[in-house]
């Protein structure tokens, strides 16, 4: 069974930056799909990005296109969330989770669709961020 760790969050500035990683024990996680979630109080759970297990295929939110980046190194068992230019509303807990996906349904609703959140295999326990002043 794939057990994650999310690990990075804190406090930071607007503008700043945070780099969260998603680390896999027990099992490796070089044939999963690993997407990155967040959720802020009183809001829906909302998909900021996924990357595939070969590491080529990527889908992001809308919300985070040109300031996030999702990157993976198998070797090392961990997936990295690389967000640049935070701003408060970025402010949530952050969850990796790992689904075994074919390539080309990287870009389709596994990432946005409430209902097909869902259906995502594993789940870390998160790692609040938060951005203010």
């Amino acid at each position: 069974q794939l057990q994650l760790v999310e690990s990075g969050g804190g406090l930071v500035q607007p503008g700043g930056s945070l780099r969260l990683s998603c680390t896999a024990s027990e099992v490796g996680l070089d044939q999963y799909t690993i997407g990155w979630f967040r959720q802020a109080p009183g809001k829906e759970r909302e998909g900021v990005a996924c990357i595939h297990s070969s590491g080529v295929s990527t889908n992001y939110a809308d919300s985070v296109k040109g300031r996030f980046t999702v990157s993976r190194d198998n070797a090392k068992n961990t997936v990295y969330l690389q967000m640049n230019r935070l701003d408060p509303d970025d402010t949530a807990v952050y969850f990796c989770a790992g689904i075994i996906l074919p390539e080309h349904q990287i870009g389709g609703s596994w990432l946005t669709d409430p209902q097909w959140q869902r259906l995502w295999d594993f789940w870390g326990q998160g790692t609040q961020v938060t951005i203010s002043a």
